[in-house]
C-alpha cells in the first residue's frame, strides 16, 4: 500500500467508504439495500474494519450516523488506530443547532477530518441557497478539525474556488449523480432507493478536468461508478477495469490526493481483490520509471 500525508496524516492512498456498511446500494437490481444491511451486522463491520488495517489501509471514511458511531467507539474500545474522515448525516444537517449534536458524536472517535456532504451541497447550489453551505462549513469549523467539501457538480468546486469558501479538501463524485434529482434531499432524509440512477461515463473527465487545477487536497468518490462499472463482470474483466481506474485517477490528481471506494464482500472478496489490485498497479507504475 501507498502512503500520502493527507491533511498532514499518513494516510492510505486508498481508502474505504461505509455505503454498504448503511445499505446504500447504486446496483439495486443486483443487489438491494437490504441484503447490504442484513450482510452487514455490527460483528460483520468491526471484522471488515481490523481487515481493512491488515490489508494496509489505515483511513476510513463513514457516515456520522449514530448508530455508525457507536460501532466506531466499540472499534476504538477494542484498540482500532484507523483514522476516519467522516461525512456529514442528513437527519442531524437540518440546522445549525443540530449540526452541534453531530459534530459532538463525530469527535467522540477522534477524526481527522470532516466534510459537509455533497447531497448537502448540492441540493442548496440547485436551489439558491449557498449562503446556508457558507453557514454551515463555520459551523463545521468549529470542530478544530480540517473540513471538506462533497459535492457531484463540477462548477461547484470551481464555484467555491471562486469564492474563497472556507475549506481545507474537496471531496468529488467522479459523476454526476444528481441529474434528474435537482433540488432532492438525500436519501437517508427521503428514504428513496438509488435505483433509476445511471452513470454517465462522460462524467469522469469533466470533474478530473476541473479537480487538475486545484491546489487543495482531494478525495475523489464513486471512482467504480457505485459499482455499476464493475457488475456482470468476470474476476479478470473487473481486475482490468479496477486497474484501469486506478491508473486514470491517480494520474490525474496530485501526489498526494486519494481515493474512496466502497466494498460489499457478500459475493466475493472485494476488499482484498480492491487492494490487491492497487498494489499491483502501484508496483507496476514504482518499477517503470
Amino acid at each position: 500500500m501507498e502512503y500520502v500525508n493527507f491533511l498532514g496524516h499518513k494516510v492510505s492512498k486508498l481508502i474505504i467508504g461505509d455505503n454498504p456498511f448503511n445499505g446504500h446500494s447504486y446496483i439495486t437490481d443486483f443487489v438491494p439495500g437490504a441484503d447490504m444491511r442484513n450482510y452487514y451486522t455490527e460483528e460483520k463491520i468491526l471484522e471488515e474494519m481490523h481487515k481493512m488495517e491488515e490489508l494496509g489501509i489505515n483511513t476510513m471514511l463513514p457516515l456520522a450516523d449514530p448508530y455508525i458511531i457507536r460501532i466506531l467507539q466499540r472499534y476504538r474500545n477494542s484498540g482500532g488506530k484507523m483514522n476516519f474522515i467522516f461525512q456529514t448525516w442528513g437527519p442531524l444537517m437540518t440546522s445549525l443547532q443540530t449540526a452541534d449534536i453531530t459534530i459532538q458524536q463525530m469527535m467522540s472517535v477522534d477524526p481527522i477530518g470532516l466534510y459537509l456532504s455533497g447531497t448537502y451541497n448540492d441540493v442548496r447550489f440547485e436551489t439558491g441557497r449557498n449562503d446556508e453551505i457558507v453557514a454551515m462549513l463555520g459551523k463545521l469549523k468549529e470542530s478544530g478539525v480540517p473540513v471538506g467539501f462533497g459535492t457531484h457538480h463540477p462548477e461547484l468546486v470551481e464555484l467555491c474556488e471562486k469564492e474563497g469558501w472556507d475549506v481545507d479538501f474537496y471531496m468529488a463524485c467522479m459523476y454526476n449523480l444528481r441529474r434528474q434529482r435537482e433540488g432532492e434531499e438525500s436519501g437517508f432524509i427521503t428514504g428513496k432507493s438509488k435505483s433509476g440512477i445511471v452513470i454517465v461515463p462522460e462524467d469522469r473527465p469533466v470533474m478530473l478536468n476541473v479537480l487538475k487545477n486545484i491546489e487543495k487536497p482531494i478525495i475523489a468518490f464513486k471512482i467504480f461508478a457505485g459499482g455499476q462499472m464493475l457488475v456482470q463482470h468476470n474476476e479478470e474483466e473487473r481486475r482490468a477495469l479496477i486497474k484501469n481506474t486506478y491508473d486514470t485517477i491517480f494520474t490525474t490528481l496530485k501526489p498526494n490526493d486519494i481515493a474512496v471506494a466502497g466494498v460489499f464482500s457478500k459475493y466475493h472478496d472485494q476488499l482484498t481483490e480492491n487492494v490487491s489490485v492497487f498494489n499491483e498497479w502501484h508496483n507496476e507504475r514504482t518499477n517503470s520509471r
